[in-house]
């Protein structure tokens, strides 16, 4: 495919998951990484609270020796919620629990496509703050050809390992385009150009995200809670920057 990422003319560009970011965070000035259920959701509340969210791939020993280095509390899985550990990958639980000044979020979407960007600035972006992050990009000069912006969408895993496409995500990275479209980036690619139509077009973003196999997932296992914050347009002000490797607010 050689260089077809690079140097599009596009102020505003999109993809989908580590490989997609990877690619464009060689041309890109920002990366904004979207992972609505449930990454960069949990980021938007936990900086909300004043905690700084140290990304990481996976919970595993490499995470507690990061919790360890920086002082941070580890996030648990959904399931291993505790009194005692009430920190997790999900929105609500997150909510309800204690604010820390640090915490180490695994996530095997969101703080993977974090880690890949490089040089490039990362914003964390979701359903909760597209027009926070729309503004604070287009503020820092951000979405233009010079300085083009590359929107994330996470998408989730197939058993086999393979992407698979997510609707939640499509519907957050368009939100964020669109957003960025009203402070006047019109450079949109294509790709960018019709994941903007497709939140533009959606009227019920809650009833979409909620139906969709993601939303369904998740409510099925007792989650219904973490759909509703995911699917709060708009709630949260704060633009999460990634900055000495946590997500902090700008």
């Amino acid at each position: 495919m050689g260089n077809w990422f690079m140097q599009t003319g596009h102020g505003v560009r999109f993809e989908w998951g580590p490989d997609g970011a990877a690619l464009l965070a060689q041309d890109a000035a920002c990366l904004v990484v979207v992972d609505v259920l449930s990454f960069t959701t949990s980021v938007t509340v936990a900086v909300e609270s004043g905690t700084r969210v140290f990304p990481h791939h996976r919970r595993d020993e490499t995470a507690a020796a990061l919790a360890a280095e920086v002082g941070a509390r580890l996030a648990v899985g959904r399931s291993m919620v505790t009194e005692s550990s009430p920190w997790s990958l999900s929105p609500a639980a997150l909510r309800r629990a204690p604010a820390v000044p640090r915490l180490v979020l695994p996530s095997p979407n969101g703080s993977t496509i974090a880690a890949t960007a490089g040089d490039s600035t990362v914003v964390a972006g979701s359903l909760r703050n597209p027009s926070a992050v729309g503004r604070w990009l287009a503020d820092g000069g951000y979405g233009t050809v010079e300085r083009p912006v590359a929107v994330i969408a996470s998408g989730e895993r197939r058993p086999d390992g393979g992407l698979r496409p997510a609707l939640e995500d499509l519907l957050g990275a368009g939100a964020v385009i669109a957003a960025l479209r009203r402070h006047g980036r019109d450079r949109l690619s294509p790709e960018a150009a019709m994941a903007a139509a497709v939140f533009d077009g959606t009227r019920d973003i809650g009833a979409a995200v909620a139906d969709c196999a993601s939303g369904r997932e998740l409510i099925g296992i007792g989650h219904a809670d973490d759909v509703a914050v995911a699917t709060e347009l708009d709630a949260c002000e704060i633009a999460p920057v990634l900055v000495d490797g946590a997500f902090t607010a700008a």
